[in-house]
């Protein structure tokens, strides 16, 4: 299995050779696509030089500005489709997501329509320096998302996520207007409702150890309010689409 990864960057100069050397080392096919967004910090530059050190398996995206997870990602899968890759990952640059559990992941991802790392499945965890009310926080924006979306999935706020080409081909990304993290929601939502078979693999995800977090309040109220609309946009997709499958 061909995988492409794709990795949105905004100053992750410390992290990226890292993370790239990681999942180098792990024995699958994998291809990077880094798309990075004009990073101060000389990001861009370091994604061109690990691109001239591996060959042929590391492509940059270079953007003129902080122009947002939505757009990164999507543009990042529809040059990734444009290839003969098989699967396609999204994963944070910040090492908060494991490289190791990609393994476990592409195996699942054998008898699944799309793999999600899971914080909240048996086994999977959150930082555990994180500060109470983080946990809860984050334990319940998962929840809120969940009640109002009537997903079985576990963790439906993750944004590590392998997914089967022909499972991307099949869903009208284009129809996706959230932004921030919510944008994962809103992909998710789209394949639960068009029926995909789920798969979630346990993760501990680690607070970043370089660099500085990307959340803020604002990208929280507008996902609070967002899941509303996500609700209602999709509804013609749940009517048509088959029972969703979480195994």
């Amino acid at each position: 299995m061909n995988i492409t990864i794709i990795i949105p960057t905004y100053n992750e100069a410390e992290n990226l050779p890292k993370l790239v050397s990681a999942l180098f080392s792990l024995n699958l096919d994998i291809r990077l696509l880094i798309v990075d967004d004009n990073s101060p910090d000389g990001t861009g530059e370091i994604a061109d030089s690990l691109a001239a050190d591996y060959l042929d398996k590391v492509k940059i995206l270079h953007r003129e500005g902080k122009l947002g997870l939505r757009t990164a990602y999507l543009t990042g899968i529809e040059l990734a489709l444009a290839t003969e890759t098989d699967a396609i990952a999204q994963m944070d640059a910040d090492f908060s997501h494991d490289p190791e559990r990609l393994l476990e992941m592409a195996d699942m991802l054998k008898n699944r329509d799309v793999v999600l790392g899971s914080r909240y499945v048996s086994g999977g965890r959150v930082d555990e320096n994180w500060p109470l009310w983080r946990k809860a926080l984050s334990a319940f924006g998962n929840f809120y998302a969940r009640t109002i979306l009537s997903f079985e999935l576990r963790d439906v706020t993750t944004g590590f996520r392998l997914w089967r080409r022909e499972t991307l081909e099949g869903m009208p990304l284009n129809r996706i207007q959230s932004s921030g993290y919510v944008f994962l929601v809103e992909m998710a939502y789209m394949a639960y409702s068009l029926g995909y078979r789920f798969g979630e693999v346990p993760i501990y995800f680690a607070d970043r150890q370089w660099g500085k977090s990307k959340m803020s309040f604002k990208i929280q109220l507008e996902a609070a309010f967002r899941i509303w609309q996500v609700r209602w946009a999709y509804r013609d997709l749940r009517a048509k689409g088959r029972s969703a499958r979480v195994e």
